[in-house]
């Protein structure tokens, strides 16, 4: 489970605005490339589950048109404001706890959104069970177990380093009982949710701007706490940070994996 009180990432207001243009610019061609191919189109009934950004659901809206409808749902849904327009809906909503927001979808989507949720099991069958029969579901969410290093390629001291923050960085997560986010488990977990044709893959990035940007905001955040638990120094900050803004470190990000399926 990932406590949102112990949440390192959800602290400072325009620090997260910049976490959720970095997942954008990385994710979104992956999440809209699975969304073409299932079809979404004119009149569909769309709901996007625990929706961080606009980018997906502006998306959509404009797929789905007039005569569609997207129920875009969050805890917090300051940053959906600019979105809540005709065929977009905006609520509060804890999908973890609570019952869907309606039912008949023709799609469900969420993406990194399973690591707030403690049940995940009980989560996935109250989307599955939202969508009209023949609906697809996508849910998408990183594995950082399946590739832990931020540099892949550990030529010199400056990957060295690199690694060594984010050892650090997953060492405060675990500290704070986080369960870390498992992508692999969620074709299983659909079919036990009762999805149909489910199928998955991964997306890794490598070398790519957006992940500088996500690593240089990450370690912003986590500064304080990596220095007050010993595991990094200021000065080790401070030169990795400038190491990231050289554009010399080839960084990545834990695979994102992408499983989708049908209602019978």
């Amino acid at each position: 489970m990932m406590r949102t009180d112990g949440y390192l990432l959800d602290n400072r207001q325009t620090e997260a605005a910049e976490h959720f243009s970095a997942f954008a610019a990385l994710f979104d061609p992956t999440t809209f490339r699975h969304l073409e191919a299932l079809g979404v189109g004119s009149g569909w009934r769309c709901w996007e589950v625990g929706a961080g950004g606009t980018s997906v659901v502006s998306w959509l809206a404009k797929k789905v048109g007039r005569t569609g409808r997207v129920v875009a749902t969050a805890t917090d849904i300051s940053r959906l404001a600019p979105a809540a327009r005709p065929p977009v809906e905006v609520r509060v909503h804890d999908f973890g706890a609570e019952e869907p927001p309606g039912e008949g979808f023709d799609l469900v989507h969420a993406r990194l959104a399973l690591v707030h949720v403690a049940d995940r099991t009980r989560a996935l069958r109250s989307m599955v069970q939202a969508l009209r029969p023949g609906g697809r579901i996508l849910v998408e969410d990183a594995d950082p177990a399946l590739q832990p290093l931020l540099c892949p390629d550990e030529y010199g001291p400056e990957q060295q380093l690199a690694n060594r923050l984010r050892q650090g960085f997953r060492r405060l997560l675990a500290d704070r009982g986080t369960e870390l986010p498992c992508g692999r488990v969620l074709p299983r977990l659909l079919r036990e949710a009762g999805a149909t044709r489910v199928h998955a893959d991964a997306y890794f990035p490598v070398a790519s701007p957006a992940c500088a940007a996500l690593e240089s905001v990450t370690i912003r955040q986590i500064r304080d706490q990596l220095v007050t638990a010993g595991l990094a120094t200021d000065q080790d900050i401070d030169r990795h940070l400038a190491n990231v803004r050289s554009g010399a470190l080839d960084l990545t990000t834990a695979p994102m994996i992408s499983a989708w399926g049908r209602k019978q």
